[in-house]
């Protein structure tokens, strides 16, 4: 399987009177590597400093670095990871949109100007969506606690995801937004919290909360406020496997009312991705978690596996992933690495649809798959068709705050996946390619327009506005 890699420069005092180089370029082959780039610091009689760039698996990194150290003729002055650069003071920063550059202008923005538009908002609260940050702003907040599959790390390893999220906001939606990392677990807490900033929020993104707190965390958020709260874990996922699934099923010629649904790995996502597909118009759903395929009406101790059971299996079928995975049309899986096996691929339907979506490592190995079946999709970059949540969120939230929508409801969603499906065209369409890239720029206005239009038709829009406006 592809692994992930990162670019270090290694700065190396280099004996001039040795063999040495040869020795590094070697020992950097060893670790897996490739040097991708020399530059001469400086040179002297008796040695030579020189930046060598190297590409490797992090995990190689500090055995490649534990071997420059000790090596005959060579110092190892520095080592700078790219990544770790990438990061250093944060990757964002609020910049005023108004210029303080006298008196005048400092009395506009600030004392005594500014009492009038504080009156005035005391006086119509609305107004501070108009007058105020508040109608392009989001509060990415988390706890910590189920942070990219690295798990309960806590708030302040937490901080970096969530300024990245804050700089996809910026970057594809032009949306500011802002990291709320909390020191607190408890859904109580959680919730008082997020009340109590969100009068500066024009809506609430929840990320990487651990199951089942964030079922509850959300639903009480979203019953309470009168702004958008939208757990991206769930639902982003969600939507975005739908409009994958869309296209997957245009190439195969099935149809969602036809198919047969296995999804494995009922927390977050898996909830949500159930539930959407429902939807969407599936009817043949089966949900496996650790307990196998979920019956309905069997009490597993679990809300939510409770609540998905419920709605799904009209077949009543029992037993482990390899006995649901008979006959299926897709495969969902948002579960863990390995769960999924080469036999179970060859017991589904012919044109076989898997999205192994476990991160970083897919329920089973994309290499091993792809000859198995018609379409393969997975969470990661370094394989075709990534399933990226960077492909809903930021049109959503866009189209949501500019039409002032209370919730961001099921219709929204749905209309946002097929918003994303429909940017794929027939001339574009292929096993390798079932959804945009997160670079195409139609991306977020599409979804935004879409998101918008469902907002005004399912009543939840404070502004009736045309999508193009």
């Amino acid at each position: 399987m592809t692994r992930t890699t990162t670019t270090v420069v290694f700065r190396l005092e280099i004996a001039a009177a040795s063999a040495a180089f040869g020795a590094v370029v070697a020992a950097v082959g060893d670790a897996g590597g490739d040097v991708v780039a020399l530059n001469v610091v400086r040179t002297g009689g008796d040695t030579t400093v020189r930046d060598v760039t190297v590409q490797l698996s992090p995990d190689s990194q500090p055995l490649l670095a534990d071997r420059l150290r000790s090596m005959p003729g060579v110092r190892l002055i520095d080592e700078s990871d790219s990544i770790f650069l990438a990061h250093l003071g944060g990757k964002i920063q609020v910049v005023p949109t108004t210029p303080v550059r006298n008196r005048e202008e400092l009395s506009r923005v600030y004392t005594p100007g500014v009492a009038r538009v504080s009156l005035a908002i005391r006086d119509d609260p609305s107004k501070a969506f108009t007058l105020t940050a508040k109608r392009n702003t989001v509060a990415v907040v988390t706890d910590g606690s189920a942070v990219l599959g690295l798990g309960n790390i806590g708030p302040e390893a937490a901080m970096p995801v969530m300024e990245g999220k804050a700089m996809l906001f910026k970057q594809f939606a032009d949306l500011n937004a802002f990291p709320i990392c909390l020191r607190t677990q408890d859904p109580d807490e959680i919730v008082r919290i997020v009340k109590a900033i969100s009068p500066g929020f024009g809506g609430i993104n929840l990320e990487d909360i651990g199951s089942p707190r964030c079922f509850e965390i959300e639903r009480r958020l979203q019953e309470e406020l009168d702004i958008p709260v939208f757990h991206d874990d769930q639902h982003g996922t969600a939507v975005v496997i739908l409009a994958g699934l869309i296209n997957a099923l245009r190439l195969v010629g099935k149809s969602t009312g036809s198919l047969r649904v296995v999804v494995c790995g009922i927390g977050a996502a898996g909830a949500a991705c159930a539930e959407m597909l429902l939807a969407a118009g599936v009817r043949d759903l089966i949900a496996v978690d650790r307990e196998g395929a979920l019956v309905p009406g069997v009490d597993y101790g679990n809300p939510t596996l409770n609540r998905i059971a419920a709605v799904t299996n009209p077949r009543r079928l029992a037993g482990p992933l390899s006995e649901a995975i008979r006959g299926a049309d897709v495969f969902i899986g948002v579960s863990g690495p390995g769960v999924l096996q080469a036999n179970d691929l060859r017991r589904m339907a012919p044109d076989a649809i898997v999205f192994a979506m476990a991160n970083p490592e897919p329920e089973i190995d994309p290499d091993v798959a792809a000859p198995l079946v018609r379409v393969l999709a997975t969470g990661r970059s370094d394989y075709p068709n990534q399933i990226n949540n960077v492909l809903c969120f930021p049109g959503i939230f866009r189209g949501a705050l500019d039409c002032r929508a209370s919730v961001i409801n099921s219709e929204m969603k749905l209309a946002a996946a097929r918003a994303i499906a429909g940017i794929v065209t027939e001339e574009e369409l292929h096993e390798r390619y079932i959804v945009p890239s997160i670079f195409n720029e139609q991306v977020v206005t599409q979804v935004r327009a879409a998101v918008i239009r469902a907002a005004v038709r399912t009543g939840v829009a404070a502004i009736v506005t045309e999508p193009g406006e």
